[in-house]
């Protein structure tokens, strides 16, 4: 059984308000995409790595990979027009060079900070049932807006049956490949904001918990951004306990 990286990073950014894409933003001398391709080279259990990208940059990802040494890195293909076509297109790659028991992890390329345990816990618990979605207890609650007066609330979501979830997931490569061939077929899952995880949930497949963390931030702001510098600065105070 092999363990095979999808890294999407198909978006161009825009509300980062940058002249490039986010995914190639220098932090510390290093693109963020880097950061979280360094977080599936380190990891022991993870064979290879591919990336999603943005059309025309695919010479860039390949130099980066040179250069901060991310030899897993095996292929990078163009990304589509939405995230979903995006992860389709790594999908689809992977035919005729995985079997149907080897697992994909699907991640995004702007969640630089993605932790040794979470990646461990979604392979083990992919490897147990099948599939693994990274989550999170959700601590805010939530009210459910009036339909006749977008105003006022009268309603809440107890928030013990809320997790939120992102990525990392992983899936076996034979259910992850057929369901996306019936996604397309029948046309569910794969509009608006789906991702592999409703999709899976739109065609009736039960999903897996398995651990998060709140530093597996998604870059989408300037004050994410900010975020994760703070939190790089952090990791390098030593001194703190």
């Amino acid at each position: 059984m092999s363990i095979n990286a999808i890294i999407v990073a198909g978006g161009s950014g825009n509300r980062m308000g940058q002249d490039i894409p986010k995914q190639f933003i220098h932090v510390y001398d290093k693109p963020i995409l880097i950061y979280t391709l360094e977080g599936f080279q380190r990891h022991a259990q993870v064979d290879s790595i591919g990336v999603v990208c943005l059309a025309g940059w695919k010479d860039i990802v390949w130099a980066y990979a040179k250069q901060f040494n991310i030899d897993k890195l095996e292929w990078v293909i163009d990304g589509g027009g939405s995230v979903q076509e995006s992860i389709r297109n790594g999908v689809f790659c992977l035919e005729g060079k995985l079997c149907p028991e080897d697992i994909v992890i699907i991640h995004d390329g702007i969640r630089p900070l993605v932790d040794e345990s979470v990646l461990t816990d979604v392979i083990v618990k992919c490897k147990a049932y099948g599939n693994a979605v990274t989550s999170l207890p959700y601590n805010e609650q939530i009210f459910v807006v009036d339909k006749d007066n977008p105003e006022i609330t009268k309603e809440y979501v107890p928030r013990e049956t809320l997790r939120r979830v992102s990525t990392p997931q992983a899936y076996k490569f034979e259910i992850l490949y057929k369901k996306y061939h019936e996604a397309l077929d029948k046309g569910i899952g794969i509009t608006g904001s789906a991702y592999t995880n409703t999709m899976m949930v739109d065609l009736g497949e039960e999903l897996h918990f398995a651990a998060g963390s709140d530093k597996n931030i998604k870059l989408t702001t300037r004050d994410d951004l900010e975020m994760f510098k703070a939190y790089l600065r952090s990791e390098k105070d030593n001194w703190l306990k």
